[in-house]
């Protein structure tokens, strides 16, 4: 039941019996009109925008329009007031039987209330972490890890047919380099001193397991072979070797992709099976692609000029600053080229909505490849981009920069070792992704009300053992969901009850505002705002006997009261499941 929903379809219809009356003009374009919760409590259940949004097309000002729009929605026999405020905006006041409809709607859906209707088109394809697989993931990665598997999680929750996917980087001269470097660590499980790393190879001790499994595999073999000879054989192992720690470290994590996807997959060996190729070619054959000089980039460093004539794409005809380079100076693909036939692979597997989790150093990438997306899919596509900022990882308000495994910075699943999954995945969206985040191992892991993750699973905690005593109070009393639908729920009159009450009204909005606007944080918000207040009618029973969940010498309200709280705990529930945090019945 999502009261915005209903109410902006009844304002709907009162604008359109307005037109058909002749007092407005038929054809209103309604997509600026919204209806919300008031900001002030004391000025109305709802608000509008209508008379502000259409009164210039309309003819007419504001305060007339609210006016003639009130005089319709008056006739609602669910609106007690609708009154104007301020220079248009329009404020309702809904009979307390409103939101004792949806208390009860809230209880009989449980953990799917809020859920969206199946909406199978467009699919949506979310891309995010696509660490290099060359090391163990930073704390970094994981930001993105969480956000992604979240956002992916609160799309589906809203309806939409979502796939998770993991983009393998397994094409570049990184791979190479991370090779090289196992073939030491295989030299040195064979019995050699290969003494310190050079510079230039990955030093962590994360490849001591991939040349010790390379030994075992091929004894001495590889040792005396020219490099071109190991050299592929070695990096498949590395790859291999990175991803299944990848992807235990995920697991770790409660992040589980669809599809893992190889970026060495799109360059066959020829231009039958060769996707950059492919791209590139159909790119030309629509004066996409041509060759010519690119002018030296102004102010900083564009690594991706060279003073050469080479093949570019068009990327200004589609929004970006300059036209791009598709082949390097000795013919293999850039980058972008390769990112290009991904995307394109993305459209052509069924995916019109894309969404790509990046981190905060690949701004400058996201307008070429929106670019790139518009072009391949004839504008049929869309991408968008999500930039995670940097994490500052802390311990009692000290920086923590070094770790004992990858040598040079903490990994994500010493984090996650440290702290638990929960505290990672909550405060890593608890946050909004385009803002930095300081995570406090210190912090994270105190039972307080400081702790955001713990206030939010406290208060789950404490409905489950609201049901446990009155298990105990009554042992015969009906706690199924159809008994608590059916109590008397009109005797939650108390604020503090009502306010709770509207919160979870507000709940259905917030999934599908957070779903549109691709925001996950604003769940984690609200679940953590629904916490707080319902702690604090825990602590308000205390001094008011009457607000107590449990009544032993009144059934009737402890039915209501456990109703109210059934609801309660069904929607943190439901919000820390998008955020993929357990919802504990019991703290320790």
């Amino acid at each position: 039941m999502n009261l915005f929903e209903i109410y902006s379809a009844r304002l709907h219809a009162a604008l359109s019996g307005l037109a058909e009356r002749g007092a407005l003009p038929a054809g209103l374009n309604l997509a600026r009109v919204v209806v919300e919760p008031t900001k002030d409590p004391a000025h109305g259940d709802l608000a509008t925008n209508a008379a502000m949004v259409l009164a210039k097309d309309a003819g007419t000002n504001p305060r007339a329009l609210a006016t003639l729009l009130i005089e319709e929605l008056s006739k609602d026999p669910e609106i007690t007031k609708a009154e104007i405020a301020g220079p248009g905006f329009i404020n309702l006041t809904l009979q307390p039987s409103i939101f004792t409809a949806v208390l009860k709607a809230a209880i009989e859906a449980g953990l799917d209330y809020g859920r969206g209707a199946p909406k199978p088109e467009p699919r949506v394809n979310v891309e995010y972490v696509s660490a290099n697989p060359t090391g163990p993931m930073h704390v970094g990665h994981g930001r993105g890890a969480v956000f992604g598997d979240a956002l992916a999680s609160l799309l589906a929750f809203a309806g939409h047919d979502v796939t998770r996917e993991y983009y393998i980087n397994d094409a570049g001269a990184q791979v190479d380099v991370l090779a090289r470097s196992a073939f030491l660590r295989y030299r040195e499980a064979l019995g050699e001193d290969i003494g310190a790393i050079p510079e230039g190879l990955y030093p962590g001790d994360y490849l001591v397991s991939v040349g010790k499994a390379l030994a075992e595999q091929y004894g001495p073999a590889l040792r005396d072979k020219a490099e071109w000879d190991w050299l592929p054989l070695v990096r498949q192992a590395a790859i291999d070797g990175m991803m299944a720690m990848i992807r235990d470290d995920l697991a770790a994590l409660g992040v589980v992709h669809d599809l893992f996807f190889s970026e060495r997959s799109l360059q066959g060996r020829d231009g039958d099976t060769n996707a950059v190729h492919q791209t590139i070619e159909d790119l030309r054959s629509r004066d996409l692609v041509y060759e010519g000089r690119l002018p030296p980039p102004k102010g900083q460093k564009d690594e991706d000029w060279e003073d050469r004539e080479q093949t570019l794409f068009r990327a200004t005809k589609f929004g970006d600053d300059v036209d791009r380079p598709l082949l390097k100076s000795d013919g293999s693909y850039t980058y972008f080229a390769n990112d290009i036939a991904y995307h394109r692979s993305k459209f052509v597997r069924g995916f019109p909505e894309m969404i790509d989790v990046w981190g905060a150093d690949h701004g400058g990438y996201v307008k070429r490849m929106q670019a790139a997306v518009k072009a391949v899919t004839g504008g049929q596509g869309s991408l968008d981009v999500k930039l995670c900022q940097l994490v500052r990882l802390l311990r009692n308000g000290e920086q923590v920069r070094m770790s004992k495994r990858s040598g040079d910075f903490v990994t994500l699943r010493e984090v996650i070792d440290e702290v638990g999954r929960d505290a990672v995945r909550f405060m890593m969206i608890f946050r909004k992704n385009d803002a930095t985040l300081d995570f406090d191992l210190g912090k994270v892991v105190e039972q307080s009300k400081d702790n955001p993750v713990f206030y939010v699973q406290y208060a789950h905690a404490r409905c489950a053992s609201i049901f446990r005593q009155a298990r105990e109070a009554f042992p015969d009393l009906d706690l199924s969901t159809a008994s608590l639908a059916g109590a008397d729920l009109s005797i939650l009159t108390d604020e503090a009850e009502v306010g709770i009450v509207k919160m979870l009204a507000s709940y259905p909005r917030i999934i599908e505002g957070a779903a549109a606007a691709h925001e996950p944080h604003r769940v984690a918000f609200f679940v953590h705002d629904l916490a707080s207040a319902f702690h604090s009618l825990w602590n308000k029973g205390k001094d008011s006997p009457q607000l107590r969940f449990v009544n032993q010498t009144d059934r009737k309200s402890t039915l209501a009261r456990l109703a109210f709280v059934h609801a309660v705990r069904s929607v943190l529930a439901s919000g820390l499941a998008v955020a993929g945090v357990a919802a504990p019945e019991e703290m320790r």
